[in-house]
């Protein structure tokens, strides 16, 4: 079983900048794809950017050329740089890792962004 544990959520003003991390409690080198997703009050889940272990990234069309996604195999994380931020980003932040060994999804327990206009 591995433990994902989200990190730097908070308050921001609209066009600022945060980076949210997430740090596996184990080895990340053989999951096919790590992703974050988040949620909105009212709103379903949805997935924001995957990196997959070939390095192909997905992005959602609205956070596309603002959003960075990476990992780091090496480090066990997965990073999700979010620039010009805007009121509409603002959500519960999931990190999300599926493993294909055991064909076990993980998730992460969210961070909270808040963009303020």
């Amino acid at each position: 079983q591995v433990q994902l544990v989200e990190s730097g959520g908070g308050l921001v003003q609209a066009g600022g900048s945060l980076r949210l991390s997430c740090a596996a409690s184990g080895s990340i080198s053989s999951f096919a794809a790590m992703a974050w997703y988040r949620q909105a009050p009212g709103k379903q889940r949805e997935l924001v950017a995957r990196v997959q272990r070939s390095g192909t990234t997905y992005y959602v069309d609205s956070v596309k050329g603002r959003f960075a996604i990476s990992r780091d195999n090496a480090k066990n994380t997965v990073s999700l740089q979010m620039n010009s931020l805007k009121p509409e980003d603002t959500a519960v932040y999931y990190c999300f890792a599926f493993d294909p060994v055991v064909a076990a999804n993980y998730w992460g327990q969210g961070t909270q962004v808040t963009v303020s206009s």
